[in-house]
């Protein structure tokens, strides 16, 4: 029996290894070619692991000559708006339908569930032509856009996250004379502080990694987003695939530290979420 369950353990362990092995090996390639020159991604030494002339001048080429610190800061300013607005309105939107008593809730929440389901070439072409009608293309106004996408997604999670706070506080601030609006945010808004935080990166991350939208809207060069920027990077004939793996290193690092800096947010709001009243 013992070595049975010993074997189990070690084929568990081999299969863990593996798995991690084949998902961190697509990212530890990329690290590895864009220290390639564009000849050997190419040539016969398109799969050695060293290469045999390093260059950081991939790296050179796409923060001063393609101006990807330009796109990243873009990046990081729509989707800091977006990640905003997100949770302030994601945040009174679930307060109401988790704690409010009314008719049609089901049928909101499967509205707003629904809604998240959209295909986005759907919203494309109305999006579009609201943005030319007011004037707003190659604006941070695509931060607007970014909350159709987002919006629905983080309302159902808080909605989940605000039916954890047991009602008694509530009922308890209430007596002492605290309104609708003090109770979100001085009590409900700090005890679910976990699932807000969780929902403010998976929303700041959906932004960051917005390709179609900010294709479309904001084309202007000085306004691209990172992912647009990256897919910017070929020639008429040529993709430059040392630049875009050099671009994808620089576009990593920051999202990655902030993941790794939050990671015990972010797990104990999806583990706070899962928890069943």
């Amino acid at each position: 029996m013992k070595n049975s369950s010993k074997g189990f353990k070690i084929l568990m362990w081999v299969f863990i290894i593996a798995f991690l092995l084949i998902s961190v090996f697509p990212f530890v390639w990329i690290l590895i070619t864009s220290f390639k020159p564009e000849a050997e991604i190419h040539g016969s030494g398109a799969f050695s692991i060293i290469a045999h002339n390093p260059t950081i001048q991939n790296y050179i080429t796409v923060i001063v000559d393609k101006h990807i610190l330009r796109s990243v800061k873009n990046s990081f300013i729509t989707a800091g708006i977006t990640t905003l607005y997100v949770v302030v309105v994601a945040s009174m939107t679930a307060y109401v339908i988790a704690r409010f008593k009314f008719k049609g809730k089901s049928i909101l929440m499967g509205i707003i569930l629904a809604v998240s389901m959209f295909p986005q070439m759907i919203l494309i072409g109305p999006i579009f032509n609201m943005f030319y009608k007011f004037n707003i293309l190659n604006t941070y106004f695509i931060s607007l856009a970014y909350c159709t996408i987002t919006l629905p997604s983080a309302t159902w999670i808080m909605v989940t996250h605000f039916k954890q706070v047991p009602l008694a506080l509530e009922e308890a601030a209430k007596i002492d004379g605290c309104s609708s609006w003090a109770i979100l945010w001085k009590i409900i808004f700090p005890i679910a502080a976990p699932g807000v935080f969780a929902t403010a990166i998976i929303s700041f991350i959906a932004a960051w990694n917005e390709y179609l939208l900010s294709c479309t809207l904001n084309q202007q060069e000085s306004m691209q987003s990172v992912p647009v920027r990256i897919s910017y990077l070929r020639g008429e004939y040529t993709i430059f695939w040392s630049e875009i793996t050099a671009a994808a290193i620089v576009v990593i690092i920051p999202t990655l530290l902030m993941v790794l800096l939050f990671q015990k947010q972010i797990v104990a709001g999806i583990a706070n979420g899962a928890v069943k009243e």
